[in-house]
């Protein structure tokens, strides 16, 4: 580690009158021999697991019975290999000159070898086949055909009890899950063009799609997904917009419990928690998510979540990911420093690293001249922080400070300012999120993976960078940490401090956090000031409004036998319909395609001729309460359809999103591409899901609800909603808009989604 390089001196050369005399740092010596030790653990590792995942589910431990099973046949007389050791025989005893009766013990140790390897080939080839189902999707639990019955079955019987198996690992299912198909080129097409009939007269189809298609079909061949490496270099890298608001997401804390006020413990438990979760993750101990407990989810972004940047450059961003580190990156009153984690060949405790974070917190020297802006680089215009990092942060110590920074496990940010939730103050609630989503412009890392936010008071929040992995990724390293493990009471003492869970080294032995120098001339603090600017100006055209609609949820919506995500949907444009006088527009709701192998996001297209059939007859005040619950369901039907065609590689917009990026590279263009890709989302909504890891029982807990997070406007004129089904009795909407635009207003919108909420639940109070 190149933090951990500068610290360590192992030996030094003096040259005196006596001679030469070298000294040695033991201290220094043993810090490299255990990092060098760490790192052949770790390729000792991660080779064991490629083996394990590479024949998962068969058993390592079972080849060894298959040999001996072959080789005490064989000398019982019996002939287990249908004829083929004799050949094999006369191979061995000429080539490797092994001598009779040895020969015939490495003949059939090759070829029990060669058939498990083939069964347990044939097994996982077997699995990939029952994955690239998905009529299960499609089917509700009281009618379910015997084809979805006899897969199910087959699925019990060749992968066990999914994800109830204890020796699944992260990566377990990874080879065998299907690639993302490309779809028909007709059936994107048609899907396209029925989305927009709500909103457009007419429109044109290119005749270059074939030759289009053919060359992502090509792709699609020989690339594990066809669209994912392409949706994460120009949707995201190569972007020169500020990725502050425009990109970057937060996700909250638990609102309705606060295990302790304490701001030290507070961050150092769930730095803890974080780097245990890391650890399970490098090791592949964490399991991975299932749909419907026996279908795995592709687990492959988690392994960026720590110790990854977003590196800026002229063109294009690039992610940088180190396999290990040793330290996290803390902010506290403009200044930062290096946290080391390990000590003498262990991880710190919690109660340690409160330690070491309460120092942090008494420091009280003053920034470096232009460090209490720094993080603003981060947050304005990406070729301008590209050409200052070129300039300003190449040699020296600032480059040794910014190599901390950009290879540190994640960013603490330690705040001064309380974040916290009053009922009767929505205010309160509405700046939290905003300290979230921005602070002030310089006082997040908005580059890294990701930046935990603890305030004053103990609250806690998250701001993420975009590109690496989408939200339920984080939700659920996030869910497993702040909930399952900070909130179980076991983790602060009565006075809110860390419990003391071992004997530890004294704190003076301990690795005291290390400041960061930097040496900022004036052509760099102009620019940090210019990129400050950008930053401020984007925040204070940002209207954030949270909504904590508890006046029914989730069990009240499954009474009117809906499914909760297509209500809330039908609700949305409801409430947009009524916001725009009058007007529909286009409506983008995010679906995960991890059922294949390395898949993202695809978009479920809300706003559809059903649900815009159902607003009008509603705001027409002419049909029956039987005739609008009929068209609610009809279009509660329609977008559940379209969110499982999504899901199940059957969407839209990645595959035009593709076609476009070839036609790019091909340098052909084509009209129809060219409308589809630049049509503005004006209403862009995400549901962030609840309980991902299984383990969160809030029938016993509902204090445990999580409200989820939110991110910044997509379109200038529109709203950016996210929303999270808290437990049965609450929804969190979190929706934002630009302050500029005379025609939207956050708080207005919220007050429109819960007015919508009721009318629809008021259809099917009869």
């Amino acid at each position: 580690n190149m933090a951990e390089a500068h610290q360590a001196v192992v030996f030094t050369l003096n040259v005196t009158n006596r001679g030469v005399r070298i000294e040695f740092d033991r201290a220094a010596l043993r810090q490299v021999w255990q990092s060098g030790l760490r790192a052949y653990k770790k390729r000792c590792a991660r080779l064991r697991n490629r083996l394990r995942d590479g024949v998962y589910p068969a058993k390592p431990s079972s080849l060894w019975l298959v040999m001996l099973l072959m080789i005490s046949a064989a000398m019982l007389g019996s002939d287990l290999s249908f004829g083929f050791a004799a050949p094999l025989n006369r191979a061995v005893q000429r080539y490797l000159k092994v001598v009779p009766p040895h020969d015939t013990y490495v003949s059939y140790m090759v070829i029990g070898i060669t058939v498990w390897l083939t069964a347990a080939m044939l097994h996982r080839w077997l699995i990939g086949l029952l994955l690239s189902y998905h009529g299960w999707i499609y089917e509700s639990r009281g009618s379910v055909s015997l084809r979805t019955r006899l897969w199910a079955a087959s699925m019990r019987l060749l992968v066990g009890a999914g994800s109830g198996n204890s020796r699944v690992g992260l990566y377990s299912f990874q080879g065998a899950l299907p690639t993302l198909p490309v779809p028909a080129l007709s059936d994107s097409v048609r899907r396209y063009l029925t989305s927009m009939e709500p909103l457009l007269d007419d429109t044109e189809l290119s005749g270059v799609g074939r030759k289009l298609q053919f060359y992502l079909r090509l792709k699609s061949w020989w690339a594990p997904n066809y669209v994912s490496d392409w949706w994460e270099e120009f949707v995201y890298l190569y972007s020169r917009e500020p990725i502050m608001i425009n990109s970057n997401y937060y996700g909250m804390d638990c609102l309705f419990v606060q295990p302790t006020r304490v701001q030290a413990a507070r961050a150092a438990n769930v730095t803890w928690g974080l780097l245990q979760c890391w650890r399970r993750i490098c090791r592949e101990e964490m399991r991975p998510l299932f749909a419907g407990d026996s279908v795995p989810l592709c687990s492959w972004q988690y392994e960026r979540a720590f110790a990854t940047t977003r590196v800026p450059g002229e063109e294009r961003d690039y992610l940088v990911h180190l396999k290990d580190t040793g330290h996290i990156a803390v902010h506290h009153a403009g200044r930062y420093y290096a946290l080391y984690f390990r000590h003498n060949n262990r991880w710190l405790e919690p109660h340690e690293l409160e330690a070491q974070l309460q120092q942090i917190l008494d420091d009280k020297s003053e920034p470096a001249p232009g460090e209490r802006q720094l993080g603003a680089l981060t947050a304005g215009n990406r070729s301008a922080w590209a050409r200052a990092r070129s300039l300003h942060f190449s040699r020296g110590v600032n480059k040794t400070s910014l190599e901390a920074l950009e290879e540190a496990a994640f960013v603490l940010a330690l705040d001064d300012e309380a974040g916290d939730y009053d009922p009767d103050d929505d205010a309160k609630l509405n700046r939290y999120a905003k300290l979230l989503l921005h602070g002030d412009g310089c006082n997040r890392w908005f580059d890294k993976s990701f930046t935990m936010v603890v305030f004053a008071n103990g609250r806690l929040g998250l701001n993420a960078e975009h590109s690496w992995a989408d939200a339920p990724i984080l939700g659920q390293i996030w869910e497993e940490v702040t909930i399952l493990y900070d909130q179980s009471g076991s983790c602060y003492n009565s006075d809110g401090h860390c419990v003391v869970r071992s004997s530890s080294s004294p704190a003076a032995e301990l690795p005291a956090p290390v400041r960061l120098q930097w040496d900022l001339g004036q052509a760099c603090i102009e620019t940090i000031d210019q990129q400050l600017q950008i930053a401020r100006n984007l925040i204070n055209d940002v209207e954030l409004h949270l909504v904590v609609h508890n006046a029914f949820g989730k069990g009240a919506i499954k009474a009117c036998s809906m499914s909760p995500d297509a209500f809330i949907q039908l609700a949305l444009q409801l409430a947009y319909f009524r916001d725009s006088g009058g007007q529909f527009c286009l409506t983008y709701e995010a679906s995960m395609t991890r059922l294949f192998r390395e898949g993202r996001t695809e978009t479920v297209r809300s706003c559809t001729n059903e649900s815009c059939k159902f607003v009008r007859a509603f705001e027409a005040g002419i049909a029956t309460n039987a005739e609008l619950r009929s068209l609610v369901r009809a279009a509660a039907e329609r977008h559940q359809s379209m969110y499982r065609d999504a899901m199940t590689g059957r969407g839209v917009d990645r595959h035009l999103f593709a076609l476009y990026v070839v036609s790019k590279y091909c340098q052909i263009y084509s009209p129809f591409l060219d409308k589809a890709l630049k049509s503005q989302w004006k209403l862009s909504t995400s549901q962030t899901p609840h309980g991902l890891t299984g383990k969160l029982d809030l029938t016993r807990h509902p204090e445990l609800v999580s409200c989820g997070g939110g991110f910044g406007p997509v379109s200038y004129d529109g709203y950016g909603v996210s929303y999270i089904i808290g437990g049965e009795d609450t929804i969190f909407f979190h929706i934002s808009s630009r302050v500029s635009c005379q025609q939207t207003s956050s708080r207005r919108f919220g007050d429109r989604i819960c007015a919508a909420m009721r009318d629809l639940r008021n259809l099917f109070a009869e």
